[in-house]
């Protein structure tokens, strides 16, 4: 009796220690691991913020996996996130770290060495992605990655030595005899969570003077007086509905899509502009000789290629600034050079076809001021390129710093190898603002309301149709130019029910919108917003 006893006694007692020593030997490690790479990113963060030309491990790699991003991604995460697409992935990025830690921690409770071994590697990435950054410098690059490295480590090894198992001592596997001791457990609890909650602050810290700096930008040298000043708007030029778009978007309002993480912090007395390439006098600027050129202002709508039928990433703004006809014919342009490629201090390219700079029809720019003001920082301080016409993809080259004559088949901008069409005309477009999609309106007298572009072609007509019936004429308003958005609206008696309405813009030249729905890639969407909304 007494020898069958024990076993039974045996069984019985180990079922209850099976949770515990799964939370020994997989969730604490992990735990500590996760908890080690956050005191890791933490400090790499809070140098970052401290120390001007440190970087952001975390931004390093954000910035790796966009230029490693396949055909297709950009459109894909304009799609999920909108304008949110940079916080998006920074949290995967920090979560993705997390992960691998956790695994790397389970790793440490068998074998530290190997642990070491995954933080140094998971270091050299960083490091690797830090030094391709054109506005990082090296030697601080290293530093922050050591020191980020070695804090990691360290915390890890103590982290898991408080789980008192045998390789932090010996380097080997041992077996566990024991189920860890309440008091042991929760010592290594309020550790964790200590260190934890020290690793948050810390890298908000950083993350938050960091993003502070990158948006504090450096008193810009005085712009001289723009002496070709655009003619102040009329009413004419603005239609009084409510809820329609502005005809001019403010700077704070004015969609931002680019590849750069944290915009590039230029400092406007030490920038230039260098013109090469197929030139016969090469030669470099810096922004007080830049502004000696004749200066002048002009509304322009720019939009994103990414933006979807009715989408919102497009916008009109009073852009001032130099001549870019001026700067090339300064530089003498080749015959034979047939793209001008303009470069961004973060490495960013974009191509356009030369011919479509030197007609006169458009005036494309080199623009310093934004709405009457310096250019903001993340729309391009202190120079950008604005090219009346076309997307921003292949010509809105925020934070220039190169323009680069050369020919079409010679270079590729930054967008054209992932799957984006060499040449980006911006399409005739047109949006409903009022009423929003889905609204419930009031029986009776309302009113149908948006705005349409085709820049640099100008619209002609707006039509509306209710329901499938008839195409309806719109009101529109007085365009500023053909380079801008108009707006328009047509006059309704709601009936009862639920009703469908579409909107179709004719540009000027006489081509109508066409219904033909296609997505952003590779040359911008196609087809006639619609919306639906129930009355009554």
């Amino acid at each position: 009796m007494s020898t069958t006893a024990r076993p039974v006694a045996e069984v019985g007692s180990a079922a209850p220690r099976a949770r515990p020593d799964r939370i020994r030997t997989i969730a604490a490690p992990a735990l500590a691991g996760a908890v080690a790479a956050g005191v890791s990113i933490a400090v790499a963060e809070l140098i970052a913020g401290l120390v001007d030309g440190a970087p952001s491990l975390v931004i390093a790699i954000g910035s790796l996996v966009i230029d490693l991003q396949p055909p297709g991604a950009k459109e894909l995460v304009a799609n999920l996130f909108g304008t949110n697409d940079k916080l998006a992935l920074n949290v995967v990025i920090v979560a993705v770290a997390l992960v691998l830690a956790a695994l790397v921690g389970i790793a440490a409770s068998r074998s530290i060495g190997r642990a070491d071994t995954a933080f140094v590697a998971f270091g050299l990435v960083a490091l690797f992605a830090a030094l391709r950054e054109p506005l990082v410098a090296a030697p601080l690059a290293i530093v922050t990655t050591v020191v980020a490295v070695t804090a990691g480590i360290a915390t890890l090894h103590a982290l898991v030595g408080r789980l008192a198992v045998g390789p932090i001592a010996s380097g080997k596997r041992t077996r566990a005899v024991a189920e860890m001791p309440d008091w042991d457990r929760r010592r290594f609890l309020v550790g964790t969570a200590a260190v934890a909650g020290a690793a948050v602050v810390g890298g908000g810290l950083g993350r938050t003077l960091l993003q502070a700096r990158a948006a504090t930008a450096t008193p810009a040298p005085t712009i001289p007086r723009i002496a070709d000043v655009t003619a102040p708007l009329v009413p004419a030029e603005s239609l009084a509905v409510a809820g329609i778009t502005p005809i001019v978007i403010s700077n704070d309002d004015f969609y931002r899509i680019d590849t750069a993480l944290l915009p590039p912090r230029l400092d406007a007395s030490t920038w230039s502009l260098t013109v090469k390439g197929m030139v016969d006098h090469p030669f470099t600027v810096d922004y007080r000789q830049l502004t000696t050129l004749p200066l002048f202002e002009q509304y322009v709508t720019i939009q994103c290629v990414s933006n979807q039928v009715g989408g919102n990433l497009v916008g009109n703004a009073l852009w001032s600034g130099v001549h870019l006809r001026d700067v090339l014919a300064m530089a003498g342009v080749q015959a034979g050079a047939t793209q001008i490629v303009g470069r961004s201090a973060d490495g960013w390219t974009a191509g356009f076809p030369t011919e479509w700079a030197m007609d006169p029809a458009r005036d494309p720019m080199i623009a310093l001021m934004m709405n009457g003001d310096p250019l903001p920082i993340d729309h391009g301080y202190p120079a950008r390129l604005i090219v009346p016409g076309l997307y921003g993809y292949v010509s809105a080259t925020k934070w220039l710093t190169e323009i680069e004559l050369t020919t079409l088949e010679a270079f590729d901008g930054y967008w054209v190898p992932l799957g984006w069409a060499k040449l980006g005309p911006i399409l005739t477009q047109s949006r409903i603002d009022v009423p929003r999609d889905g609204a419930s309106i009031p029986l009776g007298r309302t009113v149908i309301a948006g705005v349409a572009w085709a820049p640099d072609r100008g619209i002609s007509k707006v039509e509306v149709a209710i329901d499938g019936g008839p195409w309806q004429a719109c009101v529109l308003s007085q365009a500023i130019s053909k380079a801008t958005w108009l707006q328009w609206e047509l006059p309704w008696v709601a009936i009862a029910g639920s009703h469908t309405i579409e909107v179709r813009a004719t540009d000027g030249t006489g081509v109508i919108q066409t219904a033909q729905r296609s997505d952003p890639a590779p040359d911008g969407a196609r087809g006639h917003d619609t919306i639906s909304v129930q009355v009554g």
